[in-house]
Order: C-alpha cells, then structure tokens, then sequence
C-alpha cells in the first residue's frame, strides 16, 4: 500500500486562497488504482472533516464504531456497493488519524479550515474535472444509508436530467435540519437552514439529509457563488440548491419513506440510537435467512457475520464481527464470540471465545 500526496493551490472567485492536500491512493495488493481521468462519471464525496465537540470525545467523530466498523467506513462501504467505485473522503480534524483508519481504498482530500460544508466541497472542486460526471455528496456521519438508495438516487437523477437531485424525508419534529421549500409544481427553490428559517418556514415537515446527486460542472459553477451571510458565518452546500434554481437549472427531490436511515450522529445519544436501529436491521435479516434469534433485544450481533440457517441464538449472547457460525448450533446463553469460527451442530454457552495470534481462544 503507498499514498502519494499531491499538493494543489486553490483560489476561488471568493478570494480567498486555500492550500488543498490530495492523497490520491494506490492499492498495489490487486494492482487497482483510483483513477482519476476524465472518463469517471459516478463518483462519491463524503464529508468527514469535523471534529464533533458534541461527541465529547479525543477520537475523531468518523472513527466511533457502530456494529463493529467505523461510522464513515459504513458510508464508505455503502458507496462501493452501490457500484460507486471513486470515493473521495474530505478530512481535516486529526487527519492522519482518519485516514488510517477508514483505510487506504479511497482518496482523501483536506479540509484545513472547517468552514462549512460548502468550504468542504469546495476542497473536491479541482478534481471534478469531468463536468458531466454525476457527484453524489453524503455525509460520513450517516452510517445508515443503503446502496439500495444509493443506486436509486443516481438513477432517479440521471432519468431526470436534474443539475441536482435531494435525498429528502418527512418528520414529525424536524428541530434542526434543513427545511425543503418548494414551487408550485413541485420541483426544488431551495433549503432553508434550520437557525435561519422564518417562522411559516420552520413549520414545514420535509427536510434536507445533506445527501445529494449533482452533475459536476453544475456543482462547481455555482461553488462560486457561495457566501457566508448567514447565522452561522460559514459555506453551506445546502446554498447551491438555490443557486442553481435561481439560475433556471432544474432541482429535483427524492423522498424517503425511512427517516433513520439518514439519520446523523452528532451525540453519544445519536450513536446509541443509530448503534440500536443497526443491530434492529442486522437481526431482521439474520431471522429472514433461517436463523432464530430468541430474545432479540439482549443479542448483540456486528456486521460482516455470517451464521448458518436453523441455529439458535439465546439470549445475553454477543458477536462480534468476522465471526463465522455454521448450520444447526446452539449459541448462549451468556456467550461472546469475537473472530471465532464455530462449525455445524456445536453448542457453545457461558464462554467467550476470541480469536489471538491466529487462533481461537475459549474462556469459560
């Protein structure tokens, strides 16, 4: 594995001057490069810059664990399963550390200055140099995304012709997300941030999810624009909707029936929520493929296990992730299995094993 770091001066028409570090990564196990030719026309960027004070904590926001992988490798992975095979990861706090962490299958681009989330795209501009490529932009703290709706996204705004398209949901108590104003005909004006919104605006139960599809130029055009007269004195993205609306491009939205799963962490309450809707999710499935799940409130099982149909799992029983489970055992109560491989028709209960220096470990 080798990160080549190439260094580029950016000037936008804001004047104002930025030094960009781009880490444009190899991976020379399969001999696979991100390419970054203009022939690329789906490509991802994922905002994982913050620090997060709110999360109270010394380790970057996008390295938290849910379900045993780190909140922006979910969004990551997410990408890559919906075919999205360049993905650009924007850091800044603590980069290095991020970088190490979320892996070295993607490239990374700096954020030295935490500005806005317009700011942070604005670091991507110099590398979107196919102006007809589509550019999904998602937050790295929204680790519930599915490539489902990944894929419908691209193809919903590819069918449209839309310069931009949003992933939009409906709620109930909408508090601090952006509210979606819409035309007559229903098509996109723009978003109205939370801390800025009127009073009639505030009202409105549709809400942006900083989830979005545009096609390249038309996202960097109007990058341009931006400016910081705001509550918050910084670059929103959520501005070049209403940009490219006031400009006469067509802005499209896709609704989604499943508010959590663009749900963003910003709280150790918000991980513990995602963490639970997660585990929820992996359980469902889990019993759709033959297993039985006896007390699914007290199983804890993480991603990227694999369990074999009609085996049991009692309750008070953890799995970790790489764990390989055959067909036909019994799993608990009080047992947590960590890289462990358990073979067919085993009973394993009241024990812990963990797999340490290649092998696996029991302690009863």
């Amino acid at each position: 594995m080798q990160i080549q770091a190439i260094y580029y001066q950016l000037t936008t028409s804001l004047a104002i001057r930025h030094s960009v570090w781009y880490y444009l990564t190899v991976n020379r196990q399969d001999g696979i490069a991100n390419n970054t030719s203009m022939n690329s026309e789906l490509i991802a960027v994922i905002m994982a810059a913050g620090k997060s004070t709110r999360m109270k904590s010394s380790t970057p926001k996008a390295l938290h664990r849910i379900c045993g992988k780190e909140i922006t490798r979910h969004v990551i992975d997410a990408c890559v399963q919906a075919e999205i095979h360049r993905v650009i990861v924007v850091v800044g706090y603590d980069a290095g550390r991020v970088m190490q962490g979320l892996g070295t299958d993607v490239e990374y681009v700096s954020q030295t200055e935490q500005l806005g989330t317009g700011h942070a795209v604005m670091q991507v501009a110099p590398l979107l140099t196919n102006p007809n490529a589509a550019v999904v932009v998602l937050p790295g703290d929204a680790p519930l995304i599915r490539p489902e709706t990944l894929k419908l996204l691209i193809e919903n705004h590819k069918s449209s012709g839309a310069a931009a398209t949003l992933v939009t949901t409906e709620m109930d108590d909408p508090g601090s997300y952006g509210r979606i104003v819409r035309f007559g005909n229903g098509t996109v004006d723009r978003i109205v941030e939370a801390r800025d919104a009127a009073p009639e605006q505030k009202a409105i139960k549709e809400v942006g999810t900083s989830m979005y599809a545009f096609r390249a130029g038309a996202l960097v055009d109007s990058l341009k624009s931006l400016r910081t007269d705001n509550a918050q004195k910084e670059y929103y993205l959520t501005d070049v909707v209403g940009a490219l609306s006031s400009s006469g491009n067509l802005v499209d939205a896709m609704v989604i029936e499943d508010s959590s799963e663009v749900m963003g962490i910003n709280t150790r309450i918000e991980l513990a929520e995602a963490a639970a809707a997660m585990r929820e999710r992996i359980l469902r499935e889990l019993m759709l493929s033959g297993v039985t799940i006896v007390d699914p409130n007290t199983t804890y099982v993480e991603v990227d296990v694999f369990i074999g149909r009609d085996t049991v799992i009692h309750p008070c029983t953890i799995i970790e992730r790489g764990s390989r489970i055959g067909e036909h055992c019994s799993i608990g109560p009080f047992v947590r299995l960590s890289k462990a491989t358990v073979g067919n028709n085993s009973v394993v209960d009241l024990a812990t094993y963990q797999e340490a220096g290649g092998e696996t470990t029991c302690r009863h």
